[in-house]
């Protein structure tokens, strides 16, 4: 394995995830209040979805 392209990845996840934050906090907010209040089966089913969408493209991307 190589832990290069692993941190590498993670690293991208950070940056990515810190876009919103950063471009529009007051909007980030209301975000995090929104899903806040959604049930936690529907936050479980949009996990799993993005994480298959997520291995989907690696796999495409692999390939």
């Amino acid at each position: 394995m190589d832990w290069q392209v692993l941190v590498s990845a993670l690293a991208l996840v950070f940056v990515i995830e810190g876009i919103i934050p950063f471009a529009n906090p007051s909007r980030w907010r209301r975000l995090v209040a929104t899903i806040a209040e959604v049930p936690d089966q529907h936050l479980r089913m949009m996990g799993a979805i993005s994480m298959l969408i997520g291995l989907i493209i690696l796999y495409l991307v692999r390939s």
